[in-house]
């Protein structure tokens, strides 16, 4: 079960799932039960489910197809203009067609792409209820990785469902405190 929160204009509440996570996985055979466990989660939670994510090849894109697929409304945190040309061309198709289905707010964060990503990580945790993490347990490999986001999201107050494809184990990671306003 999910916090929810409060639809800033719609007047009900709304439960705003996050996502942050591997683009491939070291065993490409554990994205099925990936996607099972993350499916489970957006199942329960209450309506209406807004998924909150950058978009990004892998866990972004599978959360983003698994809650259209459901009825969830997608708001997209791109980390800069134009982050279309980090995409490999194999991959624009499938994230132009989920970008279109979404609510987009694009981040105007000066520094590196690292930079960027980073800061988008910490803007769609601050905007969820929940963050679901298809993460290894393994340090970032760069600035505004999967670790990185994780502590951010515990720190600021928000719950982690913590979706370990290498161990095919599922942790919830309760926040340090309670959210930030």
């Amino acid at each position: 079960m999910v916090a929810r929160g409060e639809g800033q204009n719609l007047g009900m509440a709304i439960t705003r799932i996050g996502i942050t996570g591997h683009q491939r996985l070291e065993d490409p055979a554990a994205w099925p039960w990936v996607e099972e466990i993350v499916g489970r989660e957006l199942d329960a939670a209450p309506s209406p489910v807004v998924v909150v994510t950058s978009l990004a090849v892998g866990a972004d894109q599978l959360i983003a197809r698994l809650g259209i697929t459901r009825g969830a409304a997608v708001h997209a945190v791109l980390p800069f203009a134009g982050i279309e040309r980090t995409f490999a061309p194999e991959d624009l198709q499938a994230y132009r067609r989920l970008v279109s289905q979404a609510t987009v707010e694009v981040l105007q964060t000066h520094g590196t792409d690292e930079d960027a990503y980073l800061a988008a990580g910490r803007r769609v945790a601050e905007l969820s209820d929940v963050m679901i993490a298809v993460w290894d347990a393994k340090p970032a490999k760069g600035k505004g990785g999967t670790a990185d986001i994780v502590a951010y999201a515990v720190a600021f107050g928000v719950p982690v469902v913590h979706i370990n494809p290498v161990d095919r184990t599922v942790t919830r990671l309760q926040p340090l405190k309670p959210k930030s306003s």
